[in-house]
């Protein structure tokens, strides 16, 4: 389910997106968040957010919220929510210019859901999109996973409940992320430096 403010004609120049998941990336993970006003946003999340555009991203949230499905809480809620990040990011000069989010289950097994790449493929419609200038910062290994498939330079930010075992899984092959950064405006620096 995309919210974009509209459609990009083909015939325009490709851009680059900054592509970041929502919670655990851009606020703190509530489980199931429901309710707007106990959205709280990481420190640092404004300034990295205005330094993307700034340097020519369109930042888009691609965000799983499998509690629609799971009858925890509605789309308008989870609209509502990506109002009020905007209506928090905007005093800092910053605002996500697109979300788009998968209402299902994993067990539905979609390709909507991270780390399948259909909402990616919505955006780059939309919007017009070069991913092999893209990147995509996250906390999880689906984020990472997605980035893989589509080309993106990845960058993870250690969920605090990674375990071991999950840690050695990032290591290893085609999971390990280009850039492991402790915050989210240190993985957006750290992708800003790289051109």
């Amino acid at each position: 389910m995309a919210e974009a403010p509209g459609r990009t004609p083909a015939d325009r120049p490709l851009r680059r997106a900054l592509f970041t998941d929502r919670d655990g990336t851009l606020n703190p993970d509530l489980h199931y968040l429901k309710d707007a006003d106990r959205l709280e946003l990481f420190r640092g999340v404004g300034n990295a957010v205005a330094l993307a555009r700034q340097h020519g991203f369109v930042v888009i949230c691609v965000t799983n919220q499998s509690g629609i499905d799971r009858g925890f809480y509605s789309r308008e809620d989870v609209e509502r929510i990506h109002r009020r990040l905007n209506e928090v990011l905007r005093p800092r000069g910053a605002e996500i210019d697109a979300f788009y989010f998968c209402p299902h289950a994993p067990e539905r097994r979609c390709e909507c859901r991270k780390p399948g790449t259909l909402l990616f493929e919505e955006a780059r419609r939309d919007w017009n999109l070069d991913f092999a200038t893209s990147a995509i910062v996250g906390d999880r290994r689906l984020d990472i996973e997605a980035g893989r498939r589509l080309g993106l330079l990845t960058a993870l930010i250690p969920a605090p409940n990674h375990d071991a075992e999950t840690r050695a899984e990032f290591a290893k092959g085609d999971l390990a992320p280009d850039i492991v950064a402790s915050s989210f405006e240190g993985a957006v620096l750290r992708v800003l430096s790289r051109g």
